[in-house]
């Protein structure tokens, strides 16, 4: 049998890796994503004309789009990662934030129960509900793991983790499949310029453009000491699918175990240009702090190696790598066409 999996938020970094994924097992994918005045679609270009490929526009905050959707399609698999998913704007914008990232959920997760019943729902969760949270090991190690208890500090963090626990109220009322997944920060090529990690890469790939030039504008950022657990979208992406084909729907930790600092990945990311000490081209600026900082993420995947047999391919090194070859060649490629 041919499923049918439906995708919100197809058009950024998850979903377009999601999208690709399926398609390679087979699946017909209906990729989700909200009507806008501006074409958004280059991250899906190279499958967007495939043949089991549609793309549909979607309001997960408009009742009456999400119900007309999954009654027509009735998929086996939803994977709701749409989102409002910048900490930093979330501060400035709560209300949008809240309607999409949990009013949303909650209609997708009502359409479901009364028109789609047997659908398999995943939804994308996140360590920013953790915010400073943390257990601590024998070791006296920092950690998140399953049972850790949510403090968040962003009204992102706080709209995810409603979204969370009305996802364990539907599938515990109601009996619906619905697995949350909560992943660690997970970077990637196609990771928005508006993130630390993105905008590093970005900022490499046009300094090195330049020829380095000393005039070049300095890459300006926050805390650099704000330690991360950072993974590569792809394999999240697959971590996400393995919970949708377990018999009991439930909620997993996705992260590689692993914290390093923005520091570690400026060395990392400046150490592949020939750059050992990055500290004359980068400027600390208190613009880019939030009004309450998440100090310190690591999370623990046991529960996902356990039961999902999960475990993260792609090392920090080489993701780093990923990321700076490719805004490197982009920078390259749009400074030929320009010419």
């Amino acid at each position: 049998m041919i499923k049918t999996a439906l995708i919100t938020g197809t058009t950024g970094q998850d979903g377009s890796y999601l999208a690709e994924f399926l398609l390679q097992k087979g699946y017909k994918v209906v990729g989700l994503h909200r009507r806008s005045s501006v074409n958004n679609f280059e991250r899906i270009n190279t499958f967007k004309n495939h043949k089991d490929f549609t793309l549909q526009e979607f309001d997960l905050t408009d009742p009456s789009s999400v119900i007309t959707t999954i009654s027509k399609y009735k998929p086996e698999e939803f994977y709701n990662l749409a989102a409002q998913s910048h900490v930093g704007t979330s501060f400035s914008q709560p209300t949008t934030t809240f309607e999409i990232n949990t009013i949303g959920v909650v209609n997708i997760l009502e359409a479901i129960r009364n028109y789609s019943p047997e659908t398999k729902f995943y939804q994308a969760s996140t360590s920013e509900m953790f915010g400073r949270s943390y257990n601590t090991d024998k070791n006296g190690n920092k950690y998140q793991d399953e049972n850790t208890v949510f403090m968040p500090q962003s009204p992102y963090g706080v709209a995810k983790v409603a979204a969370h626990q009305m996802v364990q109220i539907y599938r515990e009322a109601y009996g619906l499949h619905a697995s949350s997944g909560i992943l660690f920060n997970h970077e990637s090529p196609r990771r928005g310029e508006n993130f630390v990690t993105r905008k590093i890469t970005k900022w490499i790939g046009e300094f090195v453009q330049s020829a380095k030039s000393e005039d070049f504008p300095k890459l300006r950022l926050g805390n650099l000491e704000a330690r991360r657990d950072w993974g590569h979208a792809k394999d999240y992406v697959r971590a996400m699918w393995m919970m949708t084909q377990q018999v009991k729907a439930d909620d997993y930790v996705i992260c590689t175990e692993i914290t390093r600092t923005v520091s570690e990945f400026l060395d990392r990311a400046f150490s592949l240009i020939g750059i050992d000490d990055w500290s004359d081209h980068v400027v600390v600026d208190s613009e880019f702090y939030r009004p309450a900082e998440v100090d310190y993420l690591r999370g623990v995947n046991k529960k996902a190696r356990k039961t999902l047999g999960w475990y993260p391919g792609i090392n920090f090194d080489d993701l780093v790598e990923d990321m700076v070859d490719n805004d490197i060649q982009k920078c390259e490629k749009l400074c030929h066409e320009k010419l």
